[in-house]
């Protein structure tokens, strides 16, 4: 029997550039694991439609980060040329790359999400500190600034508005840090996220390149609520195959911070993380995102 096409995508024009190519990477060499595919790799810069057409694959699996690879742009491509691709559609990763759309459903389906405001250089804060900093549309915790005093406000905005027109302002909310993940309709083990103590929060430092930062699977939790407000989330959102919903705990229960609907596969990720915990490998991971896949091939 002729073996399933699985073209891996990584890379792309995003900040996240580096890292989504090692998981891109990591996915495309744990499906050869498999056997059950072939398997081939392209790495992207800002392909065009006609690039996107050309690319031989019975399903794609795009393994990019950011705006452009994980917000929609890149979906948009794939659509448009009868693609077949794991992952949320366009429409789905576009509200879910935006952090003040997805707290705007938040608020709609009465899960709690921090006060926020947006700020631009004509537009003030309007949150008193502490407070975080954060762009609007990007993940990895790139340019992420938690700030105790109105002057760490200043020195941060000075910097993050060089190159950004808006900053989202988000209140400080304390307590435990824990992701939650989604497979299909299935929800991994939570896992608990400890970065090192002489870092404030979970950044780019933390998650990539820090060998302390500690995780417990499966911890025990009061109040928690976690599980069933990420399936809600991820339901209503209409996000399909593949999720991460990060969330504070706290004596009034589960914060949410964002959903990513292209969590990383590198060697410090979560999700593999969590899939490991209850015996499922990357080879088998990858493969059943694949399937999720190929089984709308059915339904066009």
């Amino acid at each position: 029997m002729k073996r399933k096409l699985v073209t891996v995508l990584m890379g792309g024009p995003d900040a996240e550039r580096e890292v989504s190519i090692q998981s891109g990477t990591a996915v495309a060499n744990a499906l050869e694991q498999s056997n059950k595919y072939e398997v081939r790799k392209i790495v992207l810069d800002t392909p065009s439609a006609k690039d996107i057409e050309i690319i031989q694959a019975d399903v794609i699996f795009p393994v990019l980060h950011g705006p452009f690879g994980e917000g929609g742009p890149l979906q948009k491509l794939l659509e448009d040329a009868g693609k077949i691709f794991v992952g949320a559609d366009s429409q789905s990763s576009s509200v879910a790359m935006d952090k003040i759309a997805t707290k705007q459903i938040a608020v709609e389906l009465e899960i709690k999400t921090p006060e926020w405001c947006v700020i631009s250089e004509d537009t003030p804060c309007t949150i008193e500190p502490p407070l975080v900093l954060k762009p609007i549309n990007d993940g990895s915790s790139y340019d992420v600034a938690l700030c105790f005093t109105k002057k760490e406000i200043e020195v941060a905005l000075e910097r993050l508005l060089q190159n950004r027109t808006d900053v989202l302002a988000e209140k400080y909310v304390g307590g435990r840090e824990l992701t939650v993940g989604i497979i299909g309709k299935k929800l991994l083990p939570i896992i608990e996220i400890i970065p090192p103590k002489d870092i404030k929060t979970y950044d780019y430092e933390a998650k990539y390149e820090r060998e302390d930062t500690r995780f417990i699977i499966a911890p025990q939790l009061p109040n928690n609520s976690c599980n069933k407000t990420a399936t809600t989330l991820y339901n209503h959102m209409g996000i399909r195959d593949i999720a991460r919903v990060d969330f504070i705990l706290n004596e009034s229960g589960a914060w949410l911070l964002e959903i990513n609907t292209m969590p990383g596969f590198t060697n410090h990720s979560l999700i593999p993380m969590a899939a490991r915990h209850i015996g499922v490998e990357m080879p088998e991971l990858c493969s059943s995102l694949v399937e999720f896949a190929s089984s709308r091939r059915v339904k066009c």
